[in-house]
């Protein structure tokens, strides 16, 4: 071949001479091809087989696996690797085929890599077509069609708007209705517990009249009084609790509250009476007395606090809340108050003996023959 000619055979085998010039750029696959080696990277099916086995590599291996076997058999037959299998014309062939298995491979890849592409893209651009945009994605067919059925589509939702706003319409009036026929049974209720009420008030005033309750009052046949004293207080409530009261009909807890005042004022009573009885001066029997009266007088005064707390359970209103009572202190009251009647007791035994004294001064022998008689 002479200086500046390239032979280039083709698939059939016919030989070309051709001016290296005249070859593209980009169709020099091989920038270090030497003498007469084809500048084409075409090898047919058989030839591409034989490349896999010469790699001992099978088709459809990754780019790792062809690279890493070619550097071992490179290793193996390179002329200047000075190992004993080196072979000039097997690492020729060894190369061909790293060439031919390489191309082939990164051809097959690229085409993977074009049909997943064209996949994605048909993926992603279906369901943003103009044609699916329009008339909010309704219908099918034609845009002629696709019209025709949007606007019957927008009568139907606009049907079904309107009867959804009448539907809730309806419901609110129901719910008001329902509301105010509440409100009528609740003041019916009212009413007829007022009329049951004044019934029973009725009743009662008629009841005491035939018993003849009426006939002795000292108000009789004049007119009620209109106001109490309390001027916050309904005169009509004040005069039917007073009618009522009079007769013999009182709130639980008015009752309460008179049982309660009688019996600590009954206690109080009782315990200033037994220690007056017990006397001066306090021997150990008469200590082991008050002791067991004042355990006593404890007990009794715990019934009360528990009748305390009924009371106040029932009262109506807040401020008329009672306390309970201290045993201690109603003891320690009683001890004061025996103190003070024994006081009271010295004195008036001092003023009866001056008396005694006076009267025998002015009547003599006379006071002292009566006081002898006596």
């Amino acid at each position: 071949i002479e200086s500046g000619l390239v032979m280039l055979t083709n698939s059939v085998g016919h030989h070309l001479m051709v001016n290296e010039a005249m070859i593209p750029r980009n169709l020099k696959v091989f920038p270090y091809i030497c003498g007469t080696r084809m500048l084409s990277d075409f090898r047919p099916k058989s030839n591409i087989k034989d490349s896999y086995k010469i790699l001992e590599l099978e088709e459809g291996c990754s780019l790792d696996d062809i690279r890493n076997s070619y550097r071992s058999l490179a290793k193996k037959y390179h002329p200047d690797s000075g190992s004993a299998t080196a072979d000039a014309e097997a690492f020729i062939k060894v190369e061909e085929a790293y060439r031919v298995v390489l191309s082939d491979a990164m051809t097959k890849k690229k085409a993977n890599e074009d049909n997943e592409e064209e996949e994605d893209q048909f993926k992603m651009q279906a369901p943003q077509h103009r044609h699916y945009l329009s008339f909010e994605g309704v219908g099918f067919g034609t845009p002629s069609q696709r019209e025709k059925q949007y606007m019957q589509f927008r009568v139907d939702r606009a049907t079904e708007q309107v009867l959804e706003y009448r539907k809730q319409r309806l419901e609110s009036q129901f719910v008001a209705t329902d509301l105010m026929k509440a409100k009528e049974v609740r003041q019916s209720k009212k009413v007829k517990i007022t009329q049951a009420v004044e019934r029973l008030v009725e009743d009662l005033i008629q009841e005491s009249m035939a018993k003849g309750d009426f006939d002795n009052l000292s108000g009789k046949g004049k007119p009620l009084q209109k106001f109490s004293d309390c001027p916050h207080v309904d005169p009509m409530t004040h005069n039917l609790n007073r009618i009522l009261i009079d007769n013999g009909y009182q709130p639980e807890w008015i009752l309460l509250q008179k049982e309660i005042r009688e019996t600590i004022e009954r206690l109080r009573k009782s315990i200033v009476a037994s220690r007056s009885k017990l006397g001066e001066p306090m021997t150990p029997y008469r200590q082991k007395q008050w002791n067991r009266i004042c355990e006593q007088f404890t007990e009794d005064i715990r019934k009360l606090n528990k009748r305390i707390d009924n009371f106040n359970l029932v009262v109506p209103i807040l401020s008329r809340q009672m306390v309970h009572f201290s045993a201690d202190k109603e003891i320690g009251r009683a001890q004061k108050t025996y103190e003070v009647l024994m006081e009271n007791g010295e004195a008036s035994n001092s003023d009866t003996k001056e008396n005694e004294e006076e009267n025998v001064k002015r009547f003599g022998w006379k006071s002292s023959l009566l006081k002898w008689l006596n």
